[in-house]
């Protein structure tokens, strides 16, 4: 017989939330395991003693968190979903009759709060993967990433110098038909400072960057889809975002010049949990911030009672300070040099107790002085030899050119360069090698396809901290959720079962062959 379902609405109904959500749903296990109650002191000091009472801290959190968890960038998009979800209601704390609070209430309340209080929620998750047997702390694998950010290059500005606009846009910038015939995209407000809005690069850069810039001009002129302002060639040395001053252009081998933040990622290769991850400048270099990098985390990994030893990372932290750092904190380096680096001039033969070099035909280029390089802003060593040592040489013309004597300068951290590559080209070194790219790649490409982190959805550096460290608590709470001990495969476990076994059965056999001999049994 056919069935009919006719729905009417009761006006009194039983139901609890906590019978409707299965005892193996994520968001139950969940919040049986994520306590934030210390959270309700740590932020006390943020609110006002009277007035209407605002978000829970706690609730605030686990809404971030969500909104992570579901890759879901929008705060109004999040409460809507959240609305919808039972199993998110009940980890919530909010009934299906509750009313959530109003999207603009998360960002108010994002701003808030300080980086410290993101930074120990995810101080007190990476704690609970130490305790879970999640971290060794040995080997720590560093990479980074640019990711988008909320603000359109159609907005860009111009940074003004001491001269005027116009004088400024003949002398730095080409202005090609594309920027004639369709105007400049005004921003609704310009949120920059004076200094962010005026040119601090020296005379040279901006000339540098002009005939680029004619170069780029002339070449999208004559491109299909020439009319995208995005493709035009711009620098952060002449350009800033009234949006968000913060954010800076940067670009990736085949990927179109955006505006972006650069996230910087530690993750420990043992069970891939993220030991540290900070939001920088888009503009800058990774071997400008492995020193604050490598402290920050070594720190932490100490607080928890783990040692460290190797520090993996790609060229792009290649520097002597660099190799240097690690050595000083009793860390081993695994980070490729630069394919520039030669240690010297080829041929060349170095002395170390003398501190000079030997050229082909056994001449000495004695060291003279230490300095620091204009460009690099990197320590170096200036050797130089007499115009009378070279006078007769037959290379003369080969080696020196056009100058009179043999003069040339090498990176002050040679030895840790050396010891570096000895240990990059180890068979220890290619495993790490390998061990980095199957670590931290995939974590990247996690949090920025899942886990909510392919655009910053807020304003401004510190806020974007915020973002990242949210990512990622989201990112090692899901794994903690996940993980489960590996079990022994060395046969070490039947062992000792057969062992334990056979005890007690003697124990047993002595305790019921006889009076006495259960008696000697017990006085032994």
């Amino acid at each position: 017989m056919q069935g009919k379902k006719d729905y009417q609405e009761k006006l009194f109904a039983h139901f609890q939330l906590s019978e409707r959500i299965p005892r193996n749903n994520f968001y139950r296990r969940l919040k049986g395991v994520l306590d934030l109650d210390y959270l309700y002191p740590l932020t006390m000091g943020y609110y006002g003693e009277s007035g209407q009472k605002s978000i829970d801290p706690v609730v605030f959190f686990k809404l971030c968190l969500v909104g992570y968890l579901e890759n879901i960038i929008s705060d109004r998009k999040l409460i809507d979903h959240c609305s919808l979800r039972l199993d998110i209601l009940y980890f919530l704390g909010y009934d299906i009759d509750e009313e959530l609070p109003w999207h603009s209430t998360i960002s108010r309340t994002r701003q808030l709060f300080p980086e410290d209080v993101f930074e120990s929620v995810f101080i007190k998750v990476f704690g609970m993967c130490v305790e879970k047997g999640m971290v060794s702390g040995h080997t720590q694998a560093i990479d980074s990433a640019p990711v988008k950010a909320n603000a359109s290059m159609d907005t860009l500005e111009l940074k003004v110098p001491e001269e005027e606009l116009e004088e400024h846009l003949r002398k730095v910038r080409a202005i090609s038909a594309i920027d004639k015939e369709e105007p400049h995209r005004r921003s609704k407000g310009d949120k920059a400072t004076k200094e962010q809005q005026s040119i601090t690069a020296s005379k040279k850069e901006p000339d540098a960057i002009k005939g680029r810039n004619k170069k780029w001009a002339t070449d999208q002129d004559q491109r299909p889809g020439a009319g995208n302002k995005g493709s035009k060639y711009t620098s952060n040395k002449t350009h800033y975002s009234p949006t968000d001053p913060d954010a800076r252009i940067s670009v990736k081998p085949g990927k179109a010049r955006k505006l972006n933040y650069l996230s910087q990622l530690t993750v420990d290769t043992a069970h891939h949990v993220i030991t540290d991850i900070t939001a920088y400048h888009a503009d800058g270099k990774d071997n400008q911030q492995l020193p604050d990098i490598v402290s920050r985390v070594k720190r932490r990994l100490w607080k928890e009672g783990l040692v460290w030893e190797n520090c993996v990372a790609d060229t792009g932290y290649s520097s002597g300070e660099n190799y240097a750092l690690p050595e000083a904190m009793g860390l081993k380096g695994f980070i490729p040099p630069h394919g520039t680096y030669k240690g010297g001039p080829e041929g060349f033969v170095y002395n170390k107790e003398d501190d000079h070099y030997v050229c082909p035909q056994g001449k000495i280029i004695p060291f003279t002085k230490e300095f620091l390089d204009s460009r690099t802003k990197t320590r170096k060593k200036s050797y130089r030899a007499s115009s009378k040592i070279c006078k007769d040489c037959p290379l003369r013309a080969k080696c020196l050119g056009k100058v009179n004597e043999k003069q040339f300068s090498v990176t002050y951290y040679r030895e840790e360069y050396q010891r570096n590559i000895a240990r990059v080209e180890s068979p220890l070194g290619r495993y790490m090698k390998g061990k980095r790219q199957s670590t931290v790649e995939p974590v990247f490409g996690t949090l920025t396809q899942f886990m909510g982190l392919r655009k910053i959805n807020t304003l401004g550096l510190k806020q974007a901290n915020k973002c990242m460290h949210l990512s990622a608590i989201a990112y090692n709470l899901k794994k903690y959720l996940k993980f489960t001990g590996k079990r022994s495969k060395s046969g070490a476990g039947k062992v000792a079962l057969l062992l334990f076994v056979k005890t007690c059965r003697y124990k047993l056999k002595r305790l019921f062959s006889g009076p006495e001999k259960t008696m000697d049994y017990l006085v032994t």
